[in-house]
């Protein structure tokens, strides 16, 4: 039986187990099985790989998508340039990491780009925002950091109305409104946003965030994670069996 699966910490709402398992029932795909290995520190992925010597493949999420680097054996050109990793091959005992984020999200993020859509503030520094950025930069559109601490661009108490009609495209990358929190929102001037604006939140669950509706509300184009979760899945898939 080949096995794959997804580490991180915490896994309990995870997309990919019920993903995966319902496309090898409905592809008629009988030899596989997606499993979930949540990991208390990424150390443990060394006995993870002991004990399930049939492992092929790993999705790998928060919070470990930057600290697995040290843990591959080789890794793909993308992947490299991103300094992220949220798909690992495994074959004869070697570890390549692969990055199927950015090109899942660059599919997802052009189909409602408008050309004013120009510049971006990007909300969060972890993993996922990597692959967000290193999108942004291939397209040519600016983008500005904002965290809750200083460090990297912006803190959130410093946008201002002017600030908010200078970057018309915000993308959400911290979990910030997933379930089961789902009354928490990044801490943004949402009074500020208008038809203009463009909001793309990575959360897909639940399918509308806090963050979305406040946009919608103010007539902003908004997409959830969805689109980008079932791309980097099959582009995973495809880089499992090449």
């Amino acid at each position: 039986m080949r096995l794959f699966g997804l580490i991180g910490m915490p896994l309990a709402q995870s997309f990919s187990k019920k993903y995966f398992t319902e496309k090898f029932e409905k592809e008629g795909i009988a030899d596989s099985m997606y499993e979930l290995f949540p990991l208390e520190e990424i150390h443990q992925l060394s006995d993870l790989l002991l004990r399930h010597s049939n492992l092929e493949g790993l999705n790998v999420t928060i919070p470990y998508k930057e600290q697995v680097l040290p843990y591959l054996h080789a890794i793909d050109e993308e992947a490299k340039a991103i300094g992220a990793c949220n798909c690992i091959k495994i074959k004869d005992g070697k570890l390549t990491g692969f990055n199927t984020d950015a090109p899942a999200f660059r599919e997802s993020l052009l189909q409602q780009l408008q050309p004013h859509h120009n510049k971006a503030l990007v909300l969060g520094t972890g993993g996922a925002a990597k692959a967000v950025v290193h999108v942004l930069r291939g397209l040519g559109i600016p983008f500005t950091y904002v965290s809750r601490s200083s460090g990297s661009g912006l803190v959130y108490e410093e946008l201002s109305r002017e600030i908010m009609e200078e970057y018309p495209l915000i993308i959400n990358t911290t979990p910030l409104g997933s379930f089961p929190k789902v009354d928490t929102a990044p801490a943004i001037p949402y009074e500020y946003l208008t038809e203009r604006h463009y909001l793309y939140d990575l959360v897909y669950n639940p399918a509308k965030t806090l963050f979305l509706q406040q946009g919608e509300e103010r007539g902003a184009t908004i997409k959830n994670g969805y689109e980008m979760l079932v791309g980097q899945a099959e582009l995973s898939w495809k880089i499992w069996n090449t």
